[in-house]
């Protein structure tokens, strides 16, 4: 059985407890946080502190902060030669603190506190200075998640990049979606079949191949409506940058 203990408890670390108490490898002892959290009912027997003083023994000590606050954080630790990771898509294994030995558990996938993920298909990228700990990370990771990878601190940051192309760029090109159609009181719900199938066709097919739409038919036409419609919106620039970036990677 793995003792863990998770520090801090927001989007990350509040999907990542709830997955790890359901493991029968594994065992929460505890969970630190600066902030008062209100646990929900299937997590209550989890020992919670705001004392980063009686922060219990363990395996494995998750960090599951804001990026910039890692490093800071992990110098007050009140221990030494403990396995503490961190979560971080872009945040270097190096960035804890010397006094710890080093490690990452970085699951890659997008967290809202409320709204409970299954691990069991999300990938799980691990990184240790140590053998030992490599294979400890494994068999935690291995206790959640059938998809397990050792990635280097530089490979994350090129993978951590392109989540943010397929996540945070995506989403808000939703949002821009939805703003448009506000305009003429359509509702967004109309394109969620769409985005399901869009997101449904990278199983089988490679971006690629699953492009479609009138850039990369080069339909002037089409172009010229959207863009007429687009005449007074701040939307217009990023129409005509998408459009010439899909043309010039299908026409040229």
């Amino acid at each position: 059985m793995l003792h863990v203990v998770i520090l801090g408890f927001g989007n990350i670390g509040s999907n990542l407890c709830n997955a790890l108490y359901n493991s029968s490898q594994v065992s929460v002892i505890q969970i630190f946080s600066r902030n008062l959290i209100t646990l929900p009912n299937n997590l209550k027997s989890i020992s919670v502190t705001s004392n980063i003083s009686e922060i219990k023994e363990a395996d494995v000590y998750i960090i599951a902060i804001p990026d910039d606050a890692i490093a800071d954080f992990s110098a007050t630790l009140p221990f030494n030669d403990k396995l503490v990771v961190h979560t971080s898509g872009s945040v270097p294994m190096q960035a804890i603190d010397e006094k710890n030995r080093k490690g990452v558990f970085y699951p890659l996938q997008t967290f809202t506190k409320n709204n409970l993920v299954d691990f069991s298909e999300i990938p799980i990228c691990i990184e240790a200075e140590e053998q030992t700990d490599l294979k400890l990370l494994k068999k935690l990771g291995e206790s959640i998640s059938k998809n397990v990878t050792e990635v280097s601190s530089e490979d994350r940051k090129t993978l951590h990049l392109a989540a943010v192309f397929v996540n945070n760029f995506v989403n808000h090109m939703y949002h821009i979606s939805e703003d448009i159609l506000k305009e003429s009181n359509l509702d967004f719900k109309l394109l969620k079949p769409l985005i399901a199938e869009t997101a449904n066709k990278i199983k089988g097919l490679s971006p690629e191949q699953a492009q479609t739409g009138p850039a990369k038919r080069n339909d002037l036409k089409t172009i010229e409506n959207h863009l007429h419609l687009l005449k007074d919106s701040p939307y217009k620039e990023v129409y005509k940058q998408m459009t010439e970036a899909i043309k010039k990677e299908y026409l040229e």
